[in-house]
Parts: structure tokens; sequence; C-alpha cells
């Protein structure tokens, strides 16, 4: 039996604890704050979207950072498998759209209950409150931790899962980075990621707290080149926009001081153009005889009206019937191809996850050991992988941890 440490309780070092423990190792988990899992517990606006129930093409499809690192440990473990767990401790689980997987209850808390009761089933010693401030390292190998308060503990082997630096009210500081970096790995460039986009335009404060489903976006570099689009839900914001497919679009914007990126959104992606027109022409006979303003409620939301009007330059009290073809077609193209300035991101405060982090082929993707330190371990965020919304992120934590706690001090 060997002495194994964990740092940091959050997903991946919860499960990546308990999976050392059941092995039969004498495991301890440090965690900084006073409670488990803070960050789990803000997930999903509170509900918590564990994993996605998509198949394992789907997964990597949806990492566009590293995705083939993740094939040894989404085999060892994957979504299929963290639902059995969870079940196993009391926590039934339910698909949603987009194959977003949430606990039946909506409520985080239950996750993170089902993730200390792993721990607690096996045997898991915690330590809550208690900060670790770096490795102890000698001859190549991980001897053990330093606490915060200067105690030296000694250990067989340590699986650091800190996470990185999103939502850092939550405990994530970038302690892992640090004690990454101390022991000879390198760390790519890191950067918010999942996180909303700040624009030029005055006028999406206006539309404050309107979501747009159903509408795909394009976001083009300053050559015109398209580098990101999606389909789904849009919210708009005091300082730009939100919302779904924002935060994926937000990973290929990767620096909050980044210029030239507009967002294109086609607010009725069913329809080309020449559907679109067939229908406008329609609306426009329909309300032929009433002011401009009064033709767009069937094709618009009501608040969305007054700038659409504007942006387009149509006189608002101009009768329908006497719109030109230029006019509309100007009206159309908008439609279309609704544009707004990129200034940048929020930053880390509102970012769901980090991007970048300790370079990955540095780290062994079966067993998620160091390939410079024997028996040092890395879990979750604070690997350079990461991931769009939907529950792909937290299925990361989830397997690399138990990779971690499967095969750290040997496989059996």
């Amino acid at each position: 039996m060997a002495k194994i440490a964990v740092i940091g309780g959050g997903a991946a070092g919860m499960l990546a604890a308990g999976r050392c423990a059941a092995r039969g190792h004498e495991t301890h988990l440090y965690e900084k704050n006073n409670r488990l899992g803070k960050k789990i517990l803000i997930t999903g606006k509170g509900r918590c979207n564990v994993t996605n129930n998509g198949e394992l093409e789907d997964f990597l499809d949806n990492i566009p950072g590293n995705p083939y690192f993740m094939y040894s440990s989404f085999y060892r473990f994957d979504n299929q498998a963290l639902r059995a767990l969870l079940l196993d401790m009391g926590l039934e689980t339910k698909v949603e759209r987009g194959n977003r997987v949430f606990p039946v209850s909506d409520r985080s808390q239950d996750v993170v209950d089902a993730l200390a009761a792993y721990m607690k089933k096996n045997g898991v010693r915690l330590h809550l409150e208690t900060p670790v401030e770096g490795l102890r390292i000698s001859e190549g190998q991980v001897r053990g931790i330093t606490l915060k308060n200067k105690k030296s503990l000694d250990f067989d082997a340590v699986i650091v899962a800190t996470g990185g630096l999103s939502y850092p009210t939550t405990g994530s500081t970038g302690d892992g980075y640090r004690m990454a970096k101390a022991a000879g790995h390198h760390v790519t460039k890191l950067y918010p990621s999942l996180v909303p986009l700040k624009t030029a335009e005055d006028w999406c404060q206006e539309l404050m707290g309107l979501s747009l489903r159903n509408i795909s976006i394009r976001i083009c570099n300053e050559k015109g080149k398209c580098v990101y689009e999606d389909f789904g839900e849009l919210l708009f914001t005091h300082f730009g926009v939100s919302g779904p497919v924002i935060l994926s679009a937000s990973r290929h914007i990767l620096t909050e001081t980044e210029k030239g990126y507009q967002l294109l959104i086609d607010l009725k992606p069913a329809l080309d153009e020449k559907m679109l027109d067939h229908r406008l022409l329609r609306d426009f006979e329909k309300y032929s005889n009433k002011d401009f303003r009064n033709a767009l409620g069937d094709l618009l939301p009501q608040k969305l009206i007054p700038v659409m009007i504007r942006l387009s330059g149509i006189n608002p009290e101009k009768k329908v019937n006497s719109v030109t073809k230029e006019e509309r077609k100007s009206l159309l193209r908008l439609m279309k191809a609704l544009p707004l300035t990129i200034t940048g991101v929020t930053g880390y405060h509102e970012a769901v996850v980090t991007s970048g982090g300790i370079l990955v082929d540095e780290i062994d993707p079966s067993t998620m050991e160091s390939k410079l330190v024997k028996n040092l371990h890395f879990a979750g965020e604070v690997l350079d992988v990461d991931a769009y919304t939907g529950g792909f992120n937290l299925q990361i934590a989830f397997s690399t941890g138990y990779a971690a706690g499967d095969s750290v001090c040997g496989e059996e």
C-alpha cells in the first residue's frame, strides 16, 4: 500500500482520490477551501452539466485543444462509467438538449455530495482549509509536499488537480501551474475561455436580457476569414453578448487585447436569402398600408425591431408599400448577417475554463504521470486540454482524474 497526496478538491481531485483509495492506497486529499467542489457548485447555473451523453467522437470533435491526448483516459473512464458511478452513490442523471447530462435533482450540490460519498466510502482522508505550498522533488522523483504553514509531509506519489485560473473566487488561482514549472514542466500560454464577449456597439445594451434561440453565428478575423461558426442560443448583455454559442466561439478569440474580430449573427438560418426575401415580401404585402416599424413583428422579437430599423437606415414611419427593393434587400442582408465588432473577452472571473496549461507532450496520456518526475501526476484543468460547452470539460476532469487515481504507483 502506497501513501498518496491529492492536491485539489474539485472534480478531478475528488475522483482521483476516490479511485486511489478504492485501490487500497492510503489517500490524503488537500483542499485550500473550507468545502469541496466550489467550482462544481456554480457550473450549469447551479445545476451542474456533469458530462455529455455523446459518443467518443463527439467528445473529440468538441475538444479544440489537444483532443487525441484524451483517447486513453476516455476509454478508461467514459461518460457512461461516470453516470454509473454517480448512480452507485445514489445520484440519478438525465439527458437534456444537446446530449447534456444533469442530475435529475437539478442540484449541483448533489454532485459534490455524491463524489464526497465516493471518497468517504473508500476511506479518503480529507484535509480542508489546508493549502499546499509546493512539491518536494529529489533525484527525479516526487517525495512529498510542503504545506502553506511550512509543514513538510512525505508521500510515495502526488496527484496535482488544482484547476486553472477560471473563476478565481472558487480557489482556482494557478497553483498547479506554479508547481508544474517548479518540477521542470512547460506551461503553455494561458487564456480565459468559454467566456462572454465585449462588443464596440452600444445597441447591445438596449437589448440586454434578450435571448435569441435557433440563430447561427460566424466569427471572422480581420482578413474576413471565418474562424468559427455555430448554431444555438445567444444572449445580449450590457457589455456585449453571451450564451452557449458565444462561449464556445470565445475559444477562438484567445486574448483580451486581440482586435479585428467580427461577429455575424444570422437571425434566420433556416431560410436562405431567396426564401427570406419571399417571406419579407409576404409580410410587406400583409402590412402594406402600415408604417415600416409595425411590419416586422412576425419576423423579429419586439425588443430587436427598433435596433434593426435603425441599422437598416429605413425611415420607421415610411409606409411599407413605399419601401424600395434596395431597402428591402438591405434589411434582408442585415437579418442574415447582423454585425458586431468584438473588442475582447470579459476575463477569468467569468470564464468557464482556462485554455492552455501544462504541456501534454510531457505527460503520459494513459496514466497522467509526468514524463519528467516519477510518481507525479496531473489531472483536470491544469492540463493543456479544453473543450466547448456541453459537459465536455467536466468529463475531461473526471476522466483524467480517474486515470491518475487508477494508475498511480503502478496499475493493478
